[in-house]
C-alpha cells in the first residue's frame, strides 16, 4: 500500500540523538486502509525517537478521539482514545518483523513509514465493546427506535423448551 508521504520519518541525514516528530490524524489517514469501521476521527501523534548507530528506539504518544459504529444501535459514537507504544527498528538484510516491537528495514532504506503502525496502534486502542456510553440516569443514549426494537425482540421470543429440563437439573444439584 501506497501512504502518503507524511506519516514517513527520513532518518538517512539524522546523527544520533533524539529527535521529536509530531503527526496528525485525520479521514484522510483511515481512507487509505479497508473495513477499518472508523468512520472520522482525530489523533495527534508524538513520536519520540532515539537514533544510534545500528538501532532507531521509537516511542509513540497518541491521543484523541474516533467516531465508530454503535455495537448496540449501530449509530456513529466518539471514543476517546490514549495510548503509548514502543517501536524498534533496526538494520537487516530484508524487511523483517523479528517481534511485535522489533521491526528488521534493509540497510539501504533512509526513511521508515509508520503508517502501518499507527493504523494497527490506533485499532488495539479501541475498547472492545463499543457502545454509547449511559447518561447519569444508567440510561443508554443509543437511539432509542433501535432499543425498542430490540428489546420488542428479546421479549418475544420464548425460551427453548428443552432449557426447562436442563433448569430442573441445575435446581436438583443444587439441593
Amino acid at each position: 500500500m501506497n501512504y502518503p508521504e507524511q506519516y514517513q520519518i527520513a532518518f538517512g541525514g539524522l546523527k544520533p540523538g533524539t529527535y521529536i516528530f509530531d503527526f496528525q490524524i485525520g479521514e484522510e489517514f483511515f481512507e487509505q486502509f479497508e473495513n477499518t469501521g472508523i468512520s472520522n476521527g482525530t489523533i495527534a501523534v508524538k513520536v519520540t525517537m532515539v537514533k544510534e548507530d545500528r538501532m532507531m528506539d521509537m516511542h509513540f504518544a497518541l491521543n484523541g478521539s474516533l467516531v465508530v459504529p454503535c455495537d448496540r444501535c449501530n449509530e456513529p459514537v466518539e471514543l476517546e482514545v490514549k495510548g503509548d507504544e514502543r517501536l524498534i527498528v533496526k538494520p537487516g538484510d530484508h524487511y523483517f518483523e523479528e517481534s511485535e516491537d522489533v521491526q528488521i528495514i534493509p540497510e539501504t532504506d533512509y526513511h521508515f513509514d509508520i503508517a502501518p503502525f499507527l493504523y494497527e496502534y490506533i485499532q488495539l486502542m479501541l475498547p472492545i465493546r463499543r457502545v454509547h456510553p449511559e447518561d447519569d440516569n444508567g440510561n443508554s443514549k443509543c437511539n432509542p427506535e433501535i432499543i425498542k426494537k430490540l428489546t420488542d425482540l428479546h421479549s418475544e421470543t420464548e425460551p427453548d423448551p428443552r432449557w426447562n429440563v436442563l433448569n430442573k437439573l441445575k435446581e436438583k444439584f443444587k439441593s
